[in-house]
């Protein structure tokens, strides 16, 4: 079993040790934090844009945070005499800890599902940092199938501690990766974000899913209508698994386009069982890979995982996917979001998903070169 080990980083952020099954208990020295950090800040605003409904969080806090460091600099690799960094110990297998330049936070509160022209709060939430090896440089497909179970168990505990949180309606595990994708840090790592709103994308999921729950009387969702639907087809499938299938979907938005589904219906990553989180380590695993695989540089890519809202509402209907989403259209191209997109909304796709399925099921997937710590 993974092993948990909680502690709090010199400001009073949380930290969170996730080790790897096996290995041996944590040292006390890698708890403590000897560095000397200012005091946590007040959360940001959130404000009420009266045009869409949507809450826009404002976080000029941010404009200071690091930005590309220096291997010998970097905030997420495990501490030295000349880096005391994010991360106490001097090795560790996966960390969660507190953002210190959250969008989000460090304050938890409610905020109105609607408010009138004019109306700022504190930009309430959680941010928090995955940080799934110690070594600098590398990523996510690198990692043996040990490491990536031992992140899994990460966002599963990490979703049910903070869907617990007061005020928290959404829990959002993702990945950014690549320079091309926005990154500020080149060491592999993930993020999540707890809402204290449901966001504007998953609201609109969340109706249609919600509206098809309803007419199916609630026996079905719509995520695994269109799960059978795509696998019925065939033409865009790129694996199926016991418990997890991925297909490109019909109407794809982005050059790449996977969605991973779990073939029952669950909420969440933390309502998965032990035998469904051992096959998504190897499914996500050879996905991303197939991705790489693709090109000869490695490719940008957003793992966003959709988890059901934590609304009375839209939760029923929801079902756990993940949209693995890439704007590279060729070797040397990417897909800029431009007016009909960034201002309109309305996706207009380069490539057709019945092509890049097919690319996706030819290619091998890599094989890693383990980009695990050395911790025994």
């Amino acid at each position: 079993m993974t092993r948990i080990t909680s502690t709090n980083l010199a400001d009073g952020r949380e930290l969170l040790y996730f080790d790897d099954a096996g290995t041996a208990p944590r040292s006390a020295a890698s708890l403590v934090d000897c560095r000397e950090l200012p005091g946590r800040g007040e959360p940001g605003e959130l404000r009420f844009d009266a045009l869409s409904g949507d809450w826009v969080a404002v976080a000029a806090h941010r404009q200071g945070r690091t930005h590309l460091p220096p291997a010998d600099q970097c905030p997420i690799c495990p501490t030295t005499a000349a880096n005391p960094s994010e991360i106490p110990a001097p090795d560790y297998d996966v960390v969660v800890f507190e953002n210190r330049f959250p969008s989000l936070g460090p304050a938890l509160g409610g905020v109105p599902d609607s408010a009138p022209h004019g109306t700022a709060v504190p930009a309430y939430g959680r941010c928090e940092v995955v940080s799934f090896t110690p070594k600098h440089t590398g990523s996510f497909s690198e990692l043996g199938e040990t490491r990536a179970r031992t992140v899994i168990e990460a966002w599963a505990q990490r979703t049910e501690a903070l869907s617990a949180l007061p005020g928290i309606k959404q829990v959002f595990p993702f990945e950014n990766r690549g320079a091309e994708i926005g990154v500020t840090l080149h060491h592999p790592h993930g993020q999540i974000y707890a809402y204290p709103y449901v966001t504007p994308r998953a609201a609109v999921l969340g109706s249609a899913a919600r509206k098809y729950y309803d007419d199916a009387d609630g026996t079905d969702t719509l995520t695994a209508s269109l799960l059978r639907a795509e696998r019925e087809d065939g033409s865009r499938m790129v694996l199926e698994g016991e418990h997890f299938s991925a297909y490109v979907p019909f109407s794809a938005r982005w050059p790449l386009e996977v969605h991973l589904v779990p073939h029952r219906r669950v909420p969440d990553l933390a309502a998965l069982t032990g035998g469904e989180r051992d096959e998504l380590a190897h499914v996500y695993l050879d996905l991303l890979r197939r991705f790489d695989a693709l090109y000869p540089t490695p490719t940008p890519y957003i793992s966003a995982w959709h988890q059901a809202p934590l609304d009375s509402l839209l939760r029923p209907a929801g079902h756990l996917h993940l949209q693995l989403t890439s704007p590279r259209r060729a070797a040397d191209k990417l897909k800029f979001l431009a007016g009909s997109e960034a201002a309109m909304g309305a996706f207009i796709n380069d490539t057709t998903p019945e092509s890049v399925a097919e690319r996706l099921r030819a290619v091998a997937a890599v094989p890693a070169p383990a980009l695990e710590g050395t911790r025994a």
